[in-house]
């Protein structure tokens, strides 16, 4: 990098951060996965996930991009020139941007969402029944995502929208951003789940959630908590590495990762003491709550039953947004910042050269949801593809070679080094994170995804 530019304030610092792991992956993907994994169950293995992976594997990633202060690939060839570490660097960039392909197509959808919410257009419906409104809804959300043109217009306005504001920079873009669009999105969240709450049969949907049947703890359970751990706390992207490479070196680095996995733990909390509540007091279940259905079908069905649907609606997709901008401005910062150091480009050609390729990708992976479906990869469109090898092989993969080449490549001071500022505090969770980082984490990863296969 040309400048070591920094995060101008400590808010600004959490704000990003909290907005890279807070975003599609809990609002959007974190109920639908809840859904279809058994509820409170999979809740307490996602939890477990947090704590005894999520975070250490967080702070070894903050530990490399403060070090190293470069790119996701870069960390691992300035830390250790000459070896062929920096494979996993690739394997990160790789990730996050294959994962930015169909992001972006969802961050298109839901900002159509939010404009037909706004004009009403989504609630001219007339319907008596349930069965009736699920079919009236399921036809809107075939015609907004799945027909050839509307999806791939409002991809690109979400393209533009994140070309200008990474143009800006680290502070007057992504910090600026954050700052605004963070605490809209928490109050936005209170609402919901207060009015979601007061429903006839909250304690219905709230023991769904959070009364675990251990029974239902499986292989594949485990699979996609930990897949849903990583996902939403943006692990094995390059993001955390990336965005630590901006912190300044006084930056408390265990306290940053406790602060954002509690935060986003949190969110995906309050997401699902939104729904689940809400789908069992309108009695709606099965495969309504399952995937982008929960989210364009299901959703709207639930605001129909409400005083002022459109406002609801409005309020909702608003939320969406924030979260599908927070996302996808710092999956695609992983890259820029790897196009400004190794293709030695201004900041601004960096972002030309990660966004516009997209309008091709994206569009090819919204495509995939309509005119395209037939073809596929695997037995799954490509978006699908994109969704499942990035999230249960990828970011996985990444994480377990991070975890080696931090706990046992680089020097066994490096970490002490990060986690204590150069000694200048020290640290109780030094001991536990290093043994997770150095043994636990990559044996149970390992585990976890070679469990999926059996």
């Amino acid at each position: 990098m040309k400048e070591k530019v920094t995060f101008g304030s400590k808010i600004g610092l959490i704000a990003a951060t909290v907005g890279s792991a807070v975003g599609l992956g809990n609002v959007w993907r974190f109920p639908a996965e809840t859904q279809s994994n058994g509820g409170a169950a999979f809740l307490l293995v996602y939890i477990i996930c947090v704590f005894l992976l999520g975070i250490p594997v967080m702070l070894g990633e903050f530990s490399l991009g403060r070090g190293g202060k470069s790119s996701a690939l870069g960390v691992y060839r300035k830390l250790t020139p000459g070896k062929k570490w920096w494979i996993a660097g690739a394997i990160s960039t790789l990730a996050s941007y294959l994962i930015l392909c169909f992001y972006m197509v969802v961050a298109g959808w839901t900002l159509e969402y939010f404009i037909q919410s706004i004009t009403g257009n989504l609630y001219d419906v007339h319907a008596s029944t349930n069965s009736e409104l699920n079919h009236l809804f399921s036809g809107k959300m075939q015609d907004y995502v799945a027909s050839p043109l509307k999806p791939i217009v409002f991809t690109m306005i979400v393209i533009l929208i994140n070309l200008v504001t990474l143009i800006r920079g680290v502070k007057k873009g992504i910090e600026k951003m954050s700052n605004i669009m963070m605490p809209l999105l928490f109050v936005l969240l209170l609402i919901f789940v207060g009015v979601s709450l007061s429903l006839d049969k909250a304690a219905e949907g709230l023991m769904f959630f959070l009364n675990p049947d251990f029974s239902k703890i499986t292989p594949s359970v485990m699979v996609n908590a930990m897949g849903q751990a990583f996902f939403s706390l943006s692990l094995g992207m390059g993001i955390l590495i990336t965005y630590a490479a901006y912190y300044p070196k006084d930056t408390k680095l265990v306290g940053t990762a406790v602060t954002v996995s509690l935060l986003d733990l949190l969110v995906a909390v309050m997401m699902g003491l939104i729904i689940f509540p809400a789908v069992t007091t309108f009695g709606l279940t099965g495969d309504n709550l399952e995937g982008a259905t929960l989210v364009f079908v299901t959703l709207p069905e639930i605001f129909t039953h409400m005083p002022c649907p459109q406002l609801w609606s409005s309020l909702f997709f608003l939320l969406l947004l924030v979260a599908a901008l927070s996302s996808t401005i710092s999956i695609a910062e992983v890259t820029v910042m790897f196009c400004q150091e190794h293709l030695r480009v201004s900041r601004k050609t960096a972002c030309y050269i990660v966004l516009l390729p997209l309008i091709l990708f994206s569009s090819v992976c919204s495509l995939s949801q309509g005119p395209l479906s037939g073809y596929t990869l695997l037995g799954m469109n490509i978006f699908d593809f994109l969704d499942t090898v990035t999230t249960n092989i990828l970011l996985p993969l990444g994480s377990i070679i991070m975890c080696i080449y931090a706990g046992w490549i680089l020097k066994p001071g490096f970490l002490q080094q990060e986690l204590t500022n150069g000694g200048k505090f020290r640290s109780w969770m030094l001991r536990p994170v290093t043994f997770i980082i150095r043994w636990a984490a990559p044996v149970l990863i390992t585990i976890i995804m070679i469990s999926q296969f059996l």
